[in-house]
């Protein structure tokens, strides 16, 4: 996980409907813009929250986002952890192969989520919910 210096206070929002996904989208590009992504990194990160959130709201019915600056001391970035006390996931090397989906999400599951960020790190267990943080740099 990321070291880096909070810059503001992070925003959390809950995860419980289609509309707090598009809301989610919609604050993950407020934030990337402010610390200056690239538009493509911009997008990037807005499609990897977007999967997350929704996979949050379908897999672990329901849950929370927080979002944050951070500062490594070289460049800002963003960080996203999305939380859901759901069920978790039973194979986690299943659920990372590229390829592998349950359907009804963007169809890029967690292993494309992972390759649109830079930092990726996932907690998660059979009945203990799941916890995603990723982190999007600038360059």
């Amino acid at each position: 996980m990321t070291t880096g210096l909070e810059l503001g206070q992070p925003q959390a929002q809950a995860i419980h409907s289609d509309e707090d996904v598009v809301r989610v989208r919609q604050l993950v590009r407020t934030v990337a813009v402010a610390v200056k992504l690239s538009l493509v990194d911009q997008t990037k990160l807005v499609t990897a929250a977007s999967e997350l959130a929704r996979n949050t709201l379908v897999y672990g019915g329901g849950g929370t986002v927080e979002v944050a600056t951070v500062d490594n001391g070289r460049r800002r970035g963003v960080r996203i952890i999305f939380a859901d006390t759901g069920p978790g996931i039973p194979d986690l090397d299943l659920a990372l192969t590229d390829g592998y989906t349950t359907g009804g999400g963007l169809g890029l599951g967690l292993s494309g989520a992972r390759r649109l960020v830079d930092e990726f790190d996932i907690r998660t267990g059979p009945g203990e919910g799941t916890t995603v943080t990723i982190v999007k740099w600038s360059r």
